[in-house]
């Protein structure tokens, strides 16, 4: 029972179907780990044994949901109906009576939902440590962050809490902390999972999952696709099923590299770098064409631009947090870091807001046309390795350096929300310090299906789902 929440959640959901497992089995054994991993961890926010075993107490062998039984867990800034929302902040407690549509779709594909995951407050930074929750750790290395803003998920699967689980990726905060963990995150093209019933689009943000491999992404891909009456806009939709397109071969691709960062003064890791070089290396033996690039993505003033963008997304979450607490917001209420941003956009108005939308939508178009020759880009998936507990708690002394300490540590993701590509990071490898080294892949835009047949193709070339932390030897 202890390697069970490692299998694929394909051959998890053929256990069920079978009646060789129970879906309660199934879920126990989650929630079994949970109990004794989370301690250690500090992976969930909110964990629902009654309700989670009584969910999977309904399923019988022979559900035909694709995947009756298997457990998933929930990012903690999303709704999930009966389940506590806080976006990581103690100014937020609020209990939905409502599933986000994505949620919907899960809960009809069979999916049991055991509870949600941390996130650092309102999802800016990418470690997850919060003042109301505390740090959560990276498996691999317990003094480390196990990235974010998906960090409590990503440390879920990488210690079999769960063989998956929901993130959201606004700057890179499903990519990130699957390079920290060792898992496979892809962030789908802008539009492509529905906001419903919260939001019609957005241009940052897009919703996603956390997995061992590159099949599971897919399927469950395939599942969450799709607009709903009323988005504002959307992905136009594959020729075919995602998991049809990443099972076949890619063929031979061209496929640029750069270990230029978009932002200047980051250096990158040795060990990032060699990763990028043995990605390389593998990419040719495999047929495929590579060469070195130099996207024209080094802006002066482009961290600033982002922030401009990101910055009253945070706030808007602010605004909801406020609106439920009936009462003018006070710097006690929140971290710096949060306070820092909520402050910045009441002083930037709404042309500024409009005009960084605008200079951000001008440098996607002169990236996308600048590579618009490749199958796909290859980069580091991080600057540096796993940064400390503390190096980036939006709690500290000085929030605006820690903010700016961010793009140092992961200047490559943010451009991918930037553009509205899709990108992936898959662990191909592993550091010399034990802990799991990921590379980072750009798609062409609207196309995930052969992205993800790129990725698997590393896969069976180099396997990576059954390396796992020693803190996940539980059982």
């Amino acid at each position: 029972m202890s390697d069970l929440l490692f299998r694929p959640i394909h051959e998890l959901a053929a256990l069920v179907r079978s009646g060789e497992l129970s879906a309660q089995e199934l879920v126990g054994a989650s929630l079994e780990r949970i109990d004794a991993l989370d301690g250690q961890i500090n992976a969930f926010t909110h964990v629902d044994h009654e309700g989670a075993l009584a969910t999977a107490a309904q399923i019988g062998r022979d559900d035909p949901r694709p995947f009756a039984g298997v457990p998933i867990a929930i990012k903690d800034n999303r709704p999930v109906a009966g389940m506590p929302l806080t976006l990581g902040s103690k100014l937020m407690n609020l209990t939905p009576p409502f599933d986000a549509v994505f949620v919907q779709r899960l809960r009809a594909a069979g999916f049991v939902i055991v509870g949600k995951t941390a996130l650092p407050e309102f999802g800016i930074l990418p470690s997850t440590e919060s003042v109301r929750n505390g740090p959560t750790r990276n498996p691999w290395d317990l003094s480390r962050t196990p990235g974010g803003s998906s960090g409590g998920a990503a440390a879920a699967v990488a210690t079999g809490m769960v063989p998956i689980a929901h993130g959201n990726d606004g700057g890179g905060s499903i990519r990130i902390p699957a390079a920290c963990c060792g898992l496979v995150g892809l962030k789908p093209a802008r539009g492509r999972i529905t906001l419903a019933p919260v939001e019609g689009e957005s241009f940052l943000v897009n919703d996603g999952v956390l997995t061992r491999t590159v099949a599971e992404t897919a399927a469950v891909l395939d599942l969450l696709a799709g607009p709903e009456p009323g988005d504002a806009s959307w992905a136009p939709a594959p020729s075919e099923p995602f998991a049809q397109t990443a099972a076949r071969a890619p063929g031979r691709l061209r496929i640029g590299v750069t270990l230029t960062p978009p932002l200047t003064t980051v250096e990158i890791d040795p060990l990032a770098a060699a990763a990028v070089e043995e990605a390389v290396a593998l990419l040719r033996e495999l047929g495929h064409e590579v060469e070195e690039i130099d996207p024209p993505w080094v802006v002066d003033g482009l961290f600033d631009l982002f922030a401009a963008a990101f910055g009253p997304a945070v706030a808007s979450a602010i605004v909801f947090a406020g609106t439920l607490a009936g009462r003018e917001l006070t710097p006690d209420d929140m971290e710096p870091l949060s306070w820092l941003l909520w402050e910045q956009s009441q002083r930037l108005g709404s042309a500024h807001y409009i005009a960084a939308i605008g200079q951000l939508q001008a440098l996607a178009r002169t990236l996308v046309a600048a590579t618009a020759d490749y199958d796909a880009v290859l980069t580091p998936s991080l600057a540096q390795r796993p940064v400390e507990i503390g190096t980036l708690f939006g709690g500290g002394p000085d929030p605006a350096a820690t903010f700016r300490r961010s793009g140092q540590f992961t200047p490559f993701t943010s451009i991918a929300n930037v553009t509205g590509q899709p990108a992936i990071s898959v662990p191909l490898s592993h550091g010399d310090d034990g802990l799991p080294t990921g590379v980072h892949f750009f798609g062409r835009p609207a196309q995930e299906g052969p992205l993800l047949a790129l990725a698997a193709q590393l896969e069976a070339a180099r396997p990576w789902a059954d390396r796992r932390p020693d803190t996940a030897a539980v059982g």
